[in-house]
């Protein structure tokens, strides 16, 4: 039952277009093991203004 909610919570996730912090460290980890791992505030912070815009501005018309 707990992996069904895992990725429930998962796929709610996706769809909102919230970025899944545990698959970029897996990622980084597998894939570029000599740089750094952001933290998960740094990492949402960074996916978000990629989303919207920097310096917390919103992008878009409406």
């Amino acid at each position: 039952m707990n992996h069904i909610w895992k990725r429930f919570a998962q796929s709610m996730r996706l769809m909102v277009g919230v970025p899944e912090y545990s698959v970029y460290v897996e990622h980084m980890r597998s894939a570029h093991p000599e740089q750094t791992i952001m933290s998960q505030e740094e990492f949402f912070r960074e996916r978000m203004e990629a989303r919207y815009g920097g310096k917390g501005r919103l992008n878009r018309c409406c």
